[in-house]
């Protein structure tokens, strides 16, 4: 059996998927990932890939997942389960485009900058 490997980001979080034909078993971070991820719209968000490819039970993925939110990690496992569909089979293209997993969100956060609170916010200023 060949293990599919990719690479998945969003924000400062980091997801390695490895695909493989199985049962349907997906373990993020040696945790079943109804344990790691808790709520049901991020649990959904892990599965979106497979519903849309009509592949649910046929595939085991292992996922290693590091950095930022559960959000942002959530969104990096379901770009890295995507990749890895459209490298086993690359008639699944389409319809992950179509839904919009393939593409990577750049939105990242912005620096601080010196002489201002945060990154827009400025200190008060005062006139007298």
């Amino acid at each position: 059996m060949e293990v599919t490997n990719t690479l998945g980001r969003r924000k400062t979080a980091v997801a390695r998927a490895y695909v493989q034909k199985g049962k349907g078993t997906i373990v993020i971070n040696k945790k079943d990932y109804k344990a790691y991820f808790t709520t049901s719209a991020l649990q959904y968000k892990i599965t979106q890939a497979f519903a849309v490819t009509k592949t649910l039970d046929q595939f085991d993925v292992k996922v290693t997942v590091k950095g930022g939110g559960v959000t942002g990690q959530a969104e990096a496992v379901r770009l890295a389960i995507a990749r890895a569909l459209v490298e086993v089979d690359s008639t699944h293209k389409p319809l992950l485009k179509a839904d919009g997993l393939t593409t990577r969100n750049p939105k990242m956060v912005e620096r601080k900058k010196p002489g201002q609170k945060k990154a827009r916010k400025r200190f008060q200023f005062s006139k007298r």
